[in-house]
């Protein structure tokens, strides 16, 4: 079955490709094709169960209908050397009664030596690199510094990180401005309010003044008053 075609199941693709993101779950399918007459059952297994979560590992395929397998790889911490991965995938099939269904799917079904009949096929699994957005660059700029996502795959990787690179930047700037208009805002707010409290201070002290002279004057009338009354009454008693 290494060409994906079988006597029982028709399995596509031979290859699970994966595009290979960090912290990031990834899902691919495969297709199982039944176009013999028979009631189909197949079981799938893995090298590296904790890494995949398959669905459903095992099932039936009616005669002459196709059916779809779910391989799920769970987010990973780090990126495998040179992007490599070891990890297999055996699916199993095997002829199973008129009208079987899941329920009826036991593990010796599957087991050769009580089996004349069960076909293997081994699946690998490929890391691809994800998807690019299309590059802004136009295809007839022939200097920068930069790399034309044409060229190859490195390529396209780099200049979408140059992307990220000036998008950065731009909300670098953008924020910088931000923060000048801010800062000269505030500076402004703080002179306004310094002047404010001088001119307070100023008042103050002028009420200050007002106030003491105000309290000092009176009592010096009171004093030419009554000066002036003593004055009086010493012309009047010589007079009299």
């Amino acid at each position: 079955m290494s060409n994906g075609g079988g006597e029982l199941l028709q399995i596509e693709p031979l290859e699970l490709q994966f595009p290979f993101e960090l912290k990031k779950q990834i899902s691919c399918s495969i297709q199982l094709t039944n176009k013999s007459d028979n009631y189909v059952a197949f079981k799938v297994k893995t090298t590296n169960p904790k890494k995949y979560c398959v669905r459903p590992n095992t099932g039936v395929v009616m005669p002459h209908s196709a059916s779809d397998v779910t391989v799920t790889m769970q987010a990973q911490k780090e990126a495998p050397a040179d992007m490599q991965c070891k990890d297999k995938f055996l699916l199993q099939s095997v002829v199973a009664s008129p009208g079987a269904t899941a329920k009826d799917i036991t593990p010796e079904m599957f087991n050769k030596e009580e089996r004349s009949h069960v076909e293997d096929c081994k699946l690998r699994v490929v890391y691809v690199p994800p998807q690019q957005p299309p590059s802004p660059v136009q295809e007839g700029s022939e200097e920068g510094s930069s790399p034309r996502a044409s060229v190859s795959e490195n390529g396209a990787v780099n200049t979408s990180e140059f992307n990220n690179i000036s998008r950065a930047y731009n909300e670098q700037q953008d924020s910088s401005s931000e923060t000048k208009a801010l800062i000269s805002k505030l500076t402004e707010e703080k002179i306004s309010v310094i002047q404010q409290n001088n001119k307070l201070q100023q008042e103050l002290a002028l009420l200050r003044r007002e106030r003491n002279s105000s309290r000092g004057g009176i009592p010096t009338i009171y004093v030419l008053i009554i000066g002036l009354l003593g004055i009086i009454l010493g012309y009047l008693l010589k007079k009299t």
